[in-house]
């Protein structure tokens, strides 16, 4: 397809990085020349300098004859014009990223008066994912599926928890069919496991379960889990703000650290359950005063990364607090893996996530049936969750007997709303929904998982 992105900051090169990759033809608009030129000197993309709000710039990029218009400046108003523009003009699929929350709250009558496809609001689905996390308080990722009857958790296995060095086929018996092993992540590894693989103290696991047996699932491993009940936030962002919202109703009790005196004085008329202290967070005199060590989450989202990244190493030193540190910058990426700051959750990597996965939904009416689709470990994983809508070589055919491509492994079958653990002599079937999880990265049709 041809695509056009409007803004190449963070979220922007992230979409045009991943676009690109699955051999889209990209065509990105920035008034910046600097991250244009980033952009195209590093990834197999066409750069125009100009503001995505103009039609002349619009007809440069080949608005007329694309696909879908992609805006994700830092500004809403210019996104919103530039889809409104793009699709009088194209008439070509938008999505617009609206970050203020007085938008998207009209976020209906927008989409109905201007004609948009698709909106994404980064700080509420950072904020749903970090929600997600303190639900699961032992995840390291949530990724959901099949309208949230299944969830791919990833955590961490303890130094001594019950199956200890055992086969998955040899602990397979005591699952009872209700969860599955998906991916073993050991060291640099990936590992798309089956009956044989052994788990080990230290593997980080990623478990295909529906949500009412999560409890279950660690409790048959041996590892201990707890309520979160007690959570401070270190900065006042959008995101807090859509996070208290979603914890206070949830009876959560949350405390943030904001210094900035017109932002405390805006969150305490909005949050007026929450707890807000006009303090720098970075301060370590102010985190113990207001109790850090007996928080049982702590949560970094202040506006920099770096910022982050310390404040909750000091809360990995001084508390049992679960960890989860807001991180945008792509140059981190590999330095974040071997240091100690628990869950990590990207507002640019949700968003494009959020995109891609429309994009390739796009495709059903070209033959694909991709419904939702997250990239782990580093882009190396895909879980893709499928609608089978035809007959196909994949349906009506025992598992045992299709000829599945090397590390693609069928984890899970969604049924009439009813989870299912396959094992070989079950077969995928018309109107089911299939989880595939694989390292073959950019499948667009269930049938790309045969050989």
């Amino acid at each position: 397809m041809k695509i056009i992105i409007a803004g190449c900051g963070n979220v922007g090169y992230a979409l045009a990085e991943q676009l690109s990759e699955e051999k889209h033809d990209i065509c990105v608009i920035d008034t910046r020349p600097d991250e244009l030129d980033a952009a195209t000197t590093g990834l197999d993309v066409i750069g125009i300098n100009g503001t995505c709000s103009s039609y002349r710039v619009q007809e440069e990029a080949g608005v007329e004859d694309a696909d879908i218009l992609i805006a994700v400046t830092d500004m809403d108003e210019v996104n919103l014009l530039a889809c409104l523009i793009a699709k009088k003009t194209g008439n070509c699929q938008t999505i617009a990223r609206v970050r203020n929350p007085e938008y998207y709250d009209e976020i209906g009558f927008l989409k109905s008066k201007l004609g948009l496809s698709m909106v994404i609001n980064p700080e509420l689905a950072a904020a749903s994912e970090i929600a997600r996390l303190i639900q699961v308080p032992l995840a390291m990722e949530i990724d959901t599926f099949a309208r949230g009857r299944v969830n791919l958790i990833k955590f961490e296995l303890p130094e001594d928890f019950r199956w200890k060095d055992k086969t998955i086929r040899e602990i397979s018996s005591d699952f009872d069919g209700n969860f599955l092993a998906c991916i073993i992540q050991r060291g640099n590894e990936i590992i798309i496991p089956d009956g044989r693989s052994v788990l080990r103290s230290g593997d980080k696991i990623s478990v295909m379960v529906a949500p009412r047996y999560t409890n279950i699932l660690f409790d048959k491993l041996g590892i201990p889990h707890r309520v979160i009940r007690n959570v401070m936030i270190a900065g006042g962002s959008r995101i807090s703000y859509y996070l208290a919202k979603s914890l206070i109703r949830s009876r959560i009790r949350v405390k943030i650290i904001e210094k900035d005196h017109t932002r405390c004085e805006e969150l305490s008329e909005q949050l007026p359950e929450a707890m807000i202290i006009e303090a720098d967070a970075s301060n370590e005199v102010v985190l113990n005063e207001e109790g850090l060590p007996g928080m049982d989450a702590f949560i970094a989202l202040t506006d920099r990364d770096e910022e982050n990244i310390m404040l909750s190493l000091y809360a990995n030193k001084v508390s049992n607090a679960k960890q989860i540190t807001k991180i945008n910058k792509n140059r981190l990426g590999g330095i974040i893996n071997e240091i100690p700051i628990g869950s990590i959750v990207s507002p640019k990597n949700l968003t494009a996530e959020y995109i891609i996965r429309y994009v390739r939904s796009l495709k059903n009416s070209m033959g694909s049936n991709v419904e939702a689709v997250y990239r782990m470990m580093d882009n190396r994983v895909e879980a893709l969750e499928f609608y089978i809508r035809n007959d196909s070589a994949v349906t009506n055919v025992r598992l045992m007997d299709l000829k599945l491509r090397d590390d693609v492994l069928v984890c899970t079958i969604v049924r009439a709303g009813n989870q299912i653990i396959p094992s070989g002599s079950d077969m995928i079937l018309k109107g089911d929904s299939v989880i595939i999880v694989t390292t073959h990265v950019g499948l667009n049709d269930i049938r790309e998982i045969l050989a």
